[in-house]
């Protein structure tokens, strides 16, 4: 009986193992949170070496950074599809909803490295779409300073949707679409601006 060959470990190929560690960051961050998060476990749950995602990201505030980075950014793009500073507002709700472990990392910054190109680039991206909202509403609507406006504005939006995510609204809103319940809040508190011409 011949002896048997030693076994060679084939590299492991994979299409978009950046995407991948990403993806699977995401599912633990929405299940157990940003401090949960693990390199060697991402490796383990890819299929890889542990020191594969070492490659793409460095460590885990890398890897954080650039969630943050990727989150900053759609929320960017959806910011600037709406019509007017109400709709930015359930743009952004929407957005929690819809991402919400990028919403986590985004707004945890002491885990994210301050000093990232993308990151800070991502940032000014949403800050200039917030503005560009605000700065259409007429002066004489908003009744306070510009950059006071866009606080207000952001608060009620930011607000509203880590309350929601945290589950502190289940009691007020029920079973009500949390954007119909923020579009009533932002009409309530921003009367001028946010009335129904229709």
């Amino acid at each position: 009986m011949a002896p048997e060959k030693p076994s060679v470990r084939r590299p492991y190929h994979h299409g978009d193992l950046r995407r991948a560690i990403v993806t699977a960051a995401l599912d633990v961050i929405a299940v157990d949170g940003p401090y949960a998060l693990s390199l060697r476990d991402l490796a383990r749950r890819a299929g890889v070496s542990h020191a594969a995602p070492a490659h793409h990201f460095k460590d885990r505030t890398g890897l954080l950074t650039a969630i943050a980075a990727e989150g900053l950014g759609l929320l960017a793009d959806t910011l600037n599809k709406a019509g007017d500073l109400k709709d930015a507002g359930v743009r952004y709700v929407r957005f929690a909803r819809e991402h919400p472990a990028h919403f986590q990392v985004m707004f945890t910054p002491e885990l994210l490295r301050a000093d990232d190109l993308e990151l800070a680039t991502a940032r000014a991206l949403v800050s200039d779409a917030l503005r560009g909202a605000v700065s259409a509403v007429r002066p004489e609507n908003l009744g306070i300073d510009t950059r006071l406006a866009g606080v207000a504005a952001w608060s009620l939006a930011h607000g509203f949707a880590t309350l929601l995510l945290s589950h502190n609204l289940d009691g007020p809103v029920g079973d009500k679409d949390p954007e119909e319940v923020f579009r009533t809040l932002a009409a309530m508190l921003f009367r001028k601006e946010f009335r129904d011409d229709t």
